[in-house]
């Protein structure tokens, strides 16, 4: 009845330890000391008791608890003087054959090796394994009320939503726009033009074209439609010149209450006097499944409206409702130990749960760093590459106090898991846990076709400034990509000079066979095998896919912003972005290939198995002459299409290592763990190919 921090799942069970430094026996040549103790787990203390004043034999009668990663712990004593303290000795307490619940009274014998002295005293603590709980407090208390806590029932806390919460979060349709040109606007002067649209707190803003006639904008983007917000949609067209010479060309609004449903409209509005016009496609279309409720009515809980929406996303019904892929739900049950943010200790938490540009929130729970929210929110998932971001903040002022991310493809269904929670950039861990279930339901054709449209944009506006970290960063990460290259031309420089003998003779008749036999078919044959190759070494335990992940955790270096770089900062920025980019493909290709997101590797060998079958019985001029029309008559037969590149649009789906560092992924565990067993999951842990045992992780 208790509850874990991590529940009975697959993915093992939580525990904690709590100790009680009860009292201590020194050597009676000292004359008095003001000892203290110190509690350290992989040379980090964790804890460090009260000074008791002039004394051998000093009682703290303290107690706390620590999340269990590891049997061995390190017990110090240190004597407080004004100057340094002073060292009494250390012990290192055991917890391998501790069972669960049980009071254990230990007598630590203090030892150090540098004095002379062979008796150093003794520590006396006791020790309770258990199941981590909401309950436990670092505050004194007795053995005899610690079982009494876990086993009691959590109280129900109060669910009601707080008056300066927002009224109505669920939105019944999604506005689609797309930018798509400007006309006859005036061609003075150099610099950018841009649009900015807004609907309530919803901003996008267009990417930068340079001042022409006739700019070509070509985007898409989607606003949630809410029922109690009737303001209008803003679109203002800017022109910048400079840092700072923005000046606007145009703002007008559009009434949204008379538009029809599911129909296209074209709006060609005229900007100010000489600043020509603006063409966009406006289409309101209406949306379902967005829901917050208790946990016990989700959903996915009632037996009738899981059959359908598992009917809807079935293999036979793919051709209905194309921009539908799946179905949400994330379940968010508890946080525990949060940092606190006011000065009582407390804070008023609440979790914003965000898919993609869709956001919702749970109410507010007040004075507790141990929420129980219970509450399952439901979302339309637009592309299965998305990832639910969950962050915590606390009502007042909403400071932050954790966030998750996690991606849809790594959802296990109906699985309990607990999280740690993480800083604002998703980089180091942050004080607290969250216990979430999720579960996916999707349609895999309409997902993957939806892999080569473009991807979604993100509507809020990102100051990019320069970052001294991320350009090292993205400098080190080309260089590994280059290297790699480097490495394997190389490679095959080494071949034509015979550096290997036997190498060099199975490249050479390799060489001779395909050039013999050369079709064009036998190019995406070679790379279906050679992921089919990356496939067997993972399957057998000889590589791993997460093993080429990069470590962002270097030194931000000084604070601040750097005088002398403003002159330059726009250069820095490009040569930053560039560089980003060109780390990103790289790395995405490699992942594909290495099975990072199986789903996309499942996709591509797809792909490349149908290209294979195509470019084998039909020859490649008639498939350039295809190729060549589509692209000749597309803006005859849609004048108002948005051009893509099917490949970039697919790669932008692959993780990039730094993403794959960023993002929760979590592990599968056998079924032959003990139950008694617990898995501490951290970020960056590489992935079991194998079954585990025995022991710990």
């Amino acid at each position: 009845s208790s509850t874990p921090l991590f529940p009975y799942t697959n993915e093992g069970m939580g525990l904690a330890f709590i100790f009680w430094p009860i009292c201590m026996q020194l050597l009676k040549q000292r004359s008095t000391s003001d000892p203290y103790v110190k509690f350290k787990l992989e040379g980090k203390q964790f804890y460090k008791s009260k000074v008791v004043y002039k004394s051998l034999n000093p009682r703290w009668n303290e107690s706390f608890s620590h999340p269990l990663r590891d049997r061995e712990h390190i017990v110090e004593v240190y004597d407080k003087n004004r100057t340094s303290d002073e060292f009494m000795g250390s012990g290192s307490l055991s917890l391998k054959e501790l069972e669960l619940y049980k009071n254990y009274e230990m007598e630590l014998k203090l030892d150090d090796p540098k004095s002379k002295e062979e008796d150093m005293g003794v520590i006396i603590v006791e020790v309770c394994l258990m199941f981590r709980d909401a309950t436990i407090k670092r505050s004194p208390v007795s053995f005899s009320n610690i079982r009494s806590q876990n086993q009691a029932t959590p109280l129900q806390r109060t669910a009601e939503m707080p008056k300066n919460q927002i009224k109505n979060q669920m939105w019944t349709g999604v506005l689609g726009i797309t930018l798509v040109e400007g006309q006859d606007l005036p061609q003075y002067g150099h610099g950018d033009i841009y649009v900015r649209f807004r609907l309530g707190d919803q901003k996008y803003k267009s990417k930068n074209l340079c001042i022409q006639a006739n700019p070509q904008w070509r985007e898409q983007f989607d606003f949630n439609q809410f029922d109690d917000n009737q303001e209008p949609l803003q679109v203002e067209v800017f022109s910048k010149r400079g840092r700072k010479g923005e000046e606007s060309w145009g703002m007008f609004e559009i009434d949204l209450s008379r538009l029809p449903l599911n129909e296209r409209q074209l709006y060609t509005h005229v900007l100010d006097p000489g600043k020509g016009r603006l063409v966009f496609l406006v289409t309101l279309t209406p949306c379902w499944g967005v829901s917050i409720s208790d946990m016990e009515k989700a959903t996915l809980e009632k037996n009738e409206d899981r059959e359908k929406i598992e009917t809807k996303f079935s293999l036979q019904n793919s051709h209905q409702s194309m921009a539908d892929v799946g179905f949400l739900q994330v379940k968010v049950i508890r946080a525990n130990d949060l940092p606190s943010t006011d000065l009582n200790g407390k804070s008023n938490p609440f979790c914003v749960i965000e898919l993609g540009n869709s956001k919702l929130q749970t109410h507010t729970l007040y004075k507790t760093l141990n929420p129980e929210w219970n509450k399952a929110v439901t979302f339309p998932i637009k592309d299965i590459h998305d990832v639910v971001e969950l962050t915590v903040l606390d009502e007042n002022g909403d400071n932050f106090l954790g966030k998750v991310a996690i991606p849809l493809l790594t959802v296990k269904n109906g699985q309990q898991i607990c999280l740690l929670l993480k800083k604002e950039d998703l980089g180091r861990p942050n004080k607290g846990t969250i216990t979430l279930e999720l579960e996916v339901i999707y349609n895999k054709v309409r997902a993957g076709i939806r892999t080569f449209k473009p991807k979604e944009s993100k509507l809020m506006e990102e100051n990019t400034k320069f970052s001294k970290k991320v350009l090292a960063q993205n400098i080190y990460r080309v260089r590994k990509i280059s290297t790699a290259v480097l490495y394997t031309l190389q490679y095959i420089k080494s071949c034509f000079q015979w550096e290997s003998v036997q190498r060099s003779l199975i490249a050479f008749l390799i060489f001779v066979v395909t050039v013999w036999h050369w079709e064009l078919f036998m190019l995406p044959l070679f790379l279906l095998l050679l992921i089919g190759w990356n496939y067997f070494q993972l399957s057998t335990g000889k590589a791993n896919s997460h093993q080429d992940l990069v470590s962002d955790r270097t030194d931000a270096g000084k604070k601040g912003l750097m005088d002398k770089i403003h002159m330059v900062q726009e250069v820095v920025l490009a040569v930053q972005n560039v560089l980003d980019e060109l780390a990103n493909i790289g790395e995405r290709i490699k992942n594909i290939f290495n099975w990072s997101v199986p789903f996309l590797s499942c996709l591509a060998c797809l792909v490349l198995f149908v290209a294979t079958a195509l470019l084998y019985f039909i020859p490649l001029r008639y498939i350039v002459l295809i190729w060549g029309v589509n692209k000749f008559t597309k803006k005859l037969r849609n004048p108002y299409t948005i051009d893509n590149n099917e490949i970039l649009d697919f790669l932008k789906r692959v993780p990039s290592d730094v993403q794959k560092v960023r993002v929760q992924f979590y592990i599968q565990i056998g079924r032959e763990f003990p139950e008694d067993v617990c898995i501490i999951c951290c970020t960056r842990i590489p992935k079991c190919c194998g079954n585990i045992s025995s022991g710990f992780v």
